[in-house]
């Protein structure tokens, strides 16, 4: 199977969680587009009816409009009842990191409000611990950025600045984002924090305690896991 094969197979999965006459928050990037796109599939199935949907970037609300989705906003629907989003890492409590994207400070908004985070992924996004493979995204107001960059430094991070098509890459709310690469981060709880205290940063990748299910795709088919998965040896 391709690795759009597996996306595919454990969006389908990741949107059975889905009920109707329930608000849910719709990710972005590439895994996320596959379940906004079951999710309209099963709108017109019939299979789901009268949701309302949070989109996490203005990438996503144009599919969703696109697709029929009816669409809302947190300052409409307070509660988010179920999300669907991808990750660029998994580690075994589940903790991941987010921003690959772009769109890390909105999917974090969201996942805060939301009652069950489902994060979907192929297998090759889990991870021993955070950081082995993907940077931390930070998001930066662009106002004193290179001063940002320098606080960035000193937690012991590679830092570069995102850019797009030879641009730094602005993100939704017009920051600037800055993938800080770690050798290792033994406290991904005490690194988020350090991060959000530096002046300038707006956000920061490490969604940690936030996400009650992962759902993951390999060769060998698609498993959940879970704090009941694991309590049950799956």
């Amino acid at each position: 199977m391709s690795i759009n094969d597996l996306k595919r197979a454990a969006a389908r999965r990741a949107v059975e969680y889905l009920e109707s006459g329930m608000v849910v928050g719709l990710g972005s990037g590439s895994t996320a587009r596959y379940a906004t796109l079951r999710v309209a599939e099963r709108l017109r199935e019939g299979g789901l009816r009268d949701i309302l949907a949070v989109p996490t970037s203005e990438e996503t609300a144009e599919l969703a409009r696109g697709l029929g989705i009816p669409l809302t906003s947190l300052e409409d629907q307070a509660q988010v009842d179920v999300t669907l989003d991808g990750a660029d890492e998994v580690d075994p409590q589940r903790n991941v990191i987010k921003g690959l994207g772009g769109f890390l400070l909105r999917e974090k908004i969201v996942a805060y409000a939301t009652r069950r985070v489902v994060i979907i992924v192929d297998d090759s996004k889990l991870v021993d611990r955070l950081g082995q493979k993907a940077p931390v995204p930070v998001e930066v107001a662009r106002f004193g950025w290179k001063r940002t960059w320098a606080a960035l430094e000193d937690t012991g991070a590679c830092v570069s600045l995102r850019e797009a098509r030879g641009r730094p890459y602005v993100t939704d709310e017009g920051h600037y984002i800055l993938d800080c690469r770690y050798e290792a981060i033994p406290s991904p709880e005490k690194l988020a924090v350090s991060l959000n205290a530096i002046p300038g940063v707006v956000e920061n990748g490490l969604f940690i305690g936030l996400v009650g299910v992962v759902v993951v795709a390999s060769a060998a088919g698609v498993r959940i896991l879970s704090d009941e998965s694991m309590a049950q040896g799956r």
